[in-house]
């Protein structure tokens, strides 16, 4: 991140969003809604003092509501840039006019309350989309204890708690009362592969990041046990399966398999009930910790950034390409491509291989004095078209333009925007929309042909 900072020809636009792309491959225009950071990021220098002096004190996103951070902050301590945002909705000098502790201790005059938003316009070449993704609400399985009991978090929760950067320091620690989780269960597969209540399809990577959560934990604990409430143990991949059996061996991690039938607190302690399919036998495990192995969902506003950039998405939200084997990386618009879990839930090395091959594929439009469109593209004869323009109405990509022709206005196709959809030539009243390679002629011929050949079979 601090060396794309730092490349001249990256421009690094932060807490911005993109409102509208209009345009083509090789000719994007981008209008980009920059919002009110509150500090200037010209004087800022990062020194931090704004945020200590800061009373206003929020749960922290970054941290899951584990700690909690000022109303002026920095996201993570690695963010970049490394200059501050000032929370509007917390902030006691935007909200009630009160305070401006901030502005009073900045000893370069960079705390600014009057910044508006703006809308920034650039000229791109080619986008690519790699919006993440989110979790779901683990609160829906109100059997597991979530929102209910302090000592039932999720995986990623257990994630910040075992960075040394985290909110406790590398230790895990019971939120109930800060004291060290000694037995930790584990519930896989909170979510997902559930028709009823969560989503049908696998997460893909809980299994793997549950593993090496006993390890790490372990690893931070070695008197700590843990226990892993699954339902099949997907480890599909280089490694993986070794992987898993490396948490079984060394660190000692119990693998049960079976869902959980009840879940209820009896003091600081979360009692875990449950049976082992494979023994038949019952389970009963009083722990310290619960961890729930979440299911990975498209990020919330994924659908309504896939309408501004005009991607197709399915039913989830995750966003669909060109073709899964021949363009996995590719959108319907030409010049746009998708990478990382803004697809479908992957693990970091598909995440890489995704991003480079996005990537790659930049480097080939612009290494490129001509782009080379696809042949099968639509086609409007201007002798036959009479301007009815019924097909620009029906066109999915804005493919479809006017122009004047002879004193007359008629349709044209933009070629670099077109993908050969046919709606264009389905709707066209005189026939004059074809699709190059689809005209009536050419496919009557290939009928002609077929029948030729059996009649001389025949």
């Amino acid at each position: 991140m601090t060396e794309s900072s730092q490349e001249p020809n990256i421009e690094l636009l932060t807490y911005s969003e993109v409102v509208e792309v209009r345009g083509f491959v090789g000719n994007f225009e981008v209008q980009i809604r920059k919002k009110p950071r509150y500090v200037d990021e010209s004087k800022c220098t990062g020194c931090g003092t704004c945020i200590e002096k800061c009373p206003s004190k929020v749960p922290s996103e970054f941290e899951l509501g584990l700690t909690v951070r000022r109303a002026i902050y920095v996201p993570f301590a690695q963010a970049v840039p490394n200059v501050p945002v000032i929370d509007p909705e917390h902030c006691r000098k935007l909200t009630q006019d009160k305070c401006g502790a901030c502005a009073k201790v900045c000893p370069t005059g960079a705390i600014d309350y009057e910044q508006q938003e703006e809308i920034i316009t650039r000229k791109v070449g080619a986008i690519v989309v790699a919006t993440g993704y989110s979790l779901f609400d683990p609160v829906l399985y109100g059997e597991y204890g979530a929102g209910r009991f302090k000592n039932v978090i999720t995986s990623l929760q257990l994630e910040r708690m075992l960075e040394s950067n985290g909110p406790t320091g590398g230790k895990v620690l019971r939120p109930s009362d800060g004291q060290e989780a000694k037995t930790i269960v584990f519930l896989q597969c909170v979510g997902s592969r559930d028709e009823q209540k969560g989503i049908p399809y696998c997460s893909k990577i809980c299994c793997m990041y549950t593993a090496k959560h006993c390890i790490l934990v372990k690893d931070h604990h070695p008197d700590a046990q843990c226990y892993v409430f699954y339902i099949d143990i997907r480890a599909g991949g280089k490694g993986y399966e070794e992987f898993v059996k490396k948490a079984q061996r060394e660190a000692g991690a119990v693998y049960l398999r079976g869902r959980v039938s009840k879940l209820y607190q009896v003091g600081d302690k979360v009692i875990v009930e449950g049976v082992d399919t494979l023994s038949g036998e019952k389970v009963e495990i009083e722990a310290d910790l619960v961890v729930l192995a979440v299911a990975m969902i498209p990020n919330p506003d994924a659908k309504e950034l896939a309408k501004v950039l005009n991607i197709p998405f399915d039913d989830y939200g995750f966003y669909t390409e060109a073709h899964p084997k021949l363009q996995p990386v590719e959108s319907a618009t030409r010049g746009l491509y998708i990478a990382g879990c803004c697809q479908f839930p992957r693990d970091i090395p598909d995440s890489v291989a995704s991003g480079s091959a996005a990537a790659a594929k930049v480097c080939n439009i612009f290494s490129r004095d001509e782009l080379v469109v696809e042949p099968r593209i639509s086609s409007i004869d201007p002798e036959e078209c009479t301007g009815c323009l019924a097909c620009l109405e029906v066109c999915p990509y804005g493919a479809i333009v006017t122009e004047e022709y002879q004193g007359r206005v008629i349709a044209k196709v933009i070629e670099t925007l077109c993908q050969g959809c046919g709606n264009c030539a389905a709707s066209c009243r005189t026939g004059a929309c074809t699709i190059r390679g689809f005209t009536e002629e050419q496919i009557l011929a290939q009928i002609e042909e077929v029948f030729e050949r059996r009649a001389k079979v025949a």
